[in-house]
């Protein structure tokens, strides 16, 4: 058969193998007992994510374009299907810790298995546009679950009594104390992607929008100011909190970022290098949209929209955290979702969550972009999210 440009396959190949690789090595510090666990309804097992990726591609590219694929395992729609209702019914995903089966290494040769049939295939066929388009989807898709393996084994690691060390070289990123208002003029503003390369659905339908003046941080909140609004009662006083926040502060018993502790005098922190006392100059971590409004609240300010920070963010340094903002999850004018399957991608999320922007330090290398709209819920905080206010 014809084969598309050898330049343009080559890299395909080469971009689809190197990611798998780098999942793989997220993994490196992992025993088998700790691919299995799954603490809270929100962390997936480390084996399940090697599975679903895998997954993908299986699902929407060899058994729709390799003619007379036969699937590794059947049962493995099942086991690792995610939320695409139209694939078919699945585990649902707070029991995707109950799966003692199939096993770590039955996962690994599944994956052995997906890649030496993809780069086959690729190989073998001409790479037609919606190939080549599903194939970075499925790329950028497994990007996504690479920063999730990173926040998932944090998770399972610093809720274990023992606080294993993931990476005692891992690197703590500081802060410039040299805080600045930056600011933007009033006036009309473009969002939104808009070009060739890839983007997510959802932040397609770039746009006009109008904001009034105003100014914001040139750094994150860090540690050390977190702690004195700690110190000052932030978590004590309703009147920093929405009333959901504030209910959820109480039911939850809510005192401090997740992976606090105070211990032996002192506030201390689990990362991915251990158990320490926490970096007064790192940008705080892991707190939920509650929090950070809480606390931009208490700074007598609030948080940017996402046409805000959009706008500014060429002007200030961003990547270390996902930065919460005061903007709900909604799709953009002119959202159409994909026909089929992949039209669940994002679209049917599009409720009751909040956008997060930038990346953080687990984020994927070449996994960033200005427009990238992440979302979560108001009181997620497993992910590396943090703050920037209106100042």
């Amino acid at each position: 058969m014809n084969k598309m440009n050898t330049t343009t396959q080559v890299d395909l190949i080469d971009l689809y193998t190197s990611t798998r690789q780098y999942t793989e090595s997220i993994c490196h510090a992992l025993k088998t007992e700790d691919y299995v666990l799954q603490p809270i309804g929100e962390v997936s097992p480390p084996k399940w994510h090697l599975g679903h990726t895998s997954w993908f591609f299986e699902t929407f590219i060899l058994s729709k374009f390799d003619v007379g694929y036969q699937s590794f395992n059947p049962q493995y729609n099942f086991v690792f299907n995610s939320y695409y209702e139209s694939v078919g019914k699945r585990v649902i995903r707070v029991n995707r810790g109950n799966l003692s089966r199939p096993t770590v290494g039955q996962v690994y040769d599944y994956r052995r298995h997906v890649d030496t049939q993809i780069v086959r295939l690729l190989n073998e066929i001409e790479i037609s546009s919606e190939i080549q388009k599903l194939m970075i989807l499925g790329i950028n898709h497994e990007q996504q679950h690479q920063e999730l393996l990173i926040s998932d084994i944090k998770y399972i690691f610093g809720n274990n009594p023992l606080f294993p060390v993931y990476d005692e070289g891992y690197p703590i990123q500081k802060l410039s104390k040299k805080r600045k208002p930056i600011v933007c003029q009033e006036g009309l503003y473009e969002i939104g992607f808009d070009g060739p390369d890839f983007c997510f659905d959802n932040e397609k339908g770039r746009h006009k929008v109008y904001l009034n003046q105003f100014a914001i941080s040139s750094e994150l909140v860090t540690n050390d100011e977190y702690l004195e609004f700690m110190t000052d009662g932030g978590y004590e006083n309703f009147v920093y909190w929405h009333a959901d926040g504030w209910d959820w502060v109480n039911k939850n018993n809510i005192k401090a970022p997740l992976y606090w502790h105070f211990h032996q005098g002192e506030w201390h922190r689990y990362h991915l290098d251990g158990f320490k006392p926490i970096e007064p100059d790192a940008p705080v971590c892991h707190v939920s949209y509650y929090e950070a409004f809480a606390f931009a609240s208490w700074k007598g300010t609030r948080l940017p929209t996402e046409a805000e920070w959009e706008t500014a963010c060429n002007k200030f340094d961003w990547g270390q955290r996902w930065e919460w903002t005061e903007s709900a999850y909604l799709p953009y004018p002119g959202f159409k979702k994909e026909e089929g399957a992949i039209g669940e991608y994002n679209g049917k999320f599009m409720v009751s969550q909040m956008v997060l922007r930038g990346a953080s330090e687990a984020t994927s290398p070449h996994h960033s972009r200005p427009t990238y709209r992440n979302f979560f819920y108001p009181d997620a905080r497993w992910q590396f999210t943090g703050i920037r206010y209106i100042i």
